[in-house]
């Protein structure tokens, strides 16, 4: 597969990846090293927490839904990283033995004036329990290089 360029990202192209299952284990990992509270570190304890039990923290699940895009897309892209993030909201608890994929909507793209050699393209990612609940959505502009620089381009 060839690398992702700006050019390449259309307005309302939509695509899906991953399929990720979420142990209890790696969910204590994660909150014992990141996030240690209750909902995320003990069974018993999560049971008295307002999410009711187990449940993965939300870093931990933005960190999971960004694995899902560098091994769905990112790593074979020209991404430059990003300047950061526009939103991010935790719909409901990602729990133990829920499978992840991501959806990625592409909302926009621009191209800055004072930097030929890339763009922005501006990003969905929602995160997907099986079969579609709705575990977390971000928007994150994201810039990725162009294949040839504006100026040359327009040579």
């Amino acid at each position: 597969m060839s690398k992702l360029y700006f050019e390449d990202f259309e307005i309302g192209h939509v695509a899906e990846y991953g399929d990720r299952l979420v142990t209890a284990e790696e969910i204590k990992e994660f909150a014992a090293a990141f996030d240690p509270q209750p909902m995320h570190l003990d069974e018993e304890a999560a049971r008295h927490t307002i999410v009711g039990g187990l449940c993965a923290s939300g870093w931990h699940t933005c960190a999971m839904m960004m694995r899902l895009i560098v091994d769905g897309f990112m790593s074979d892209s020209s991404s430059l990283g990003s300047p950061g993030v526009e939103e991010i909201r935790w719909r409901s608890p990602v729990r133990p033995g829920d499978r992840l994929r991501v959806r990625v909507t592409v909302l926009d793209k621009r191209d800055p004036r004072t930097r030929p050699e890339l763009g922005f393209v501006r990003l969905r990612f929602d995160v997907l329990a099986a079969p579609d609940r709705l575990a977390a959505d971000a928007v994150i502009n994201v810039m990725f290089a162009r294949r040839i620089p504006r100026a040359a381009a327009s040579a």
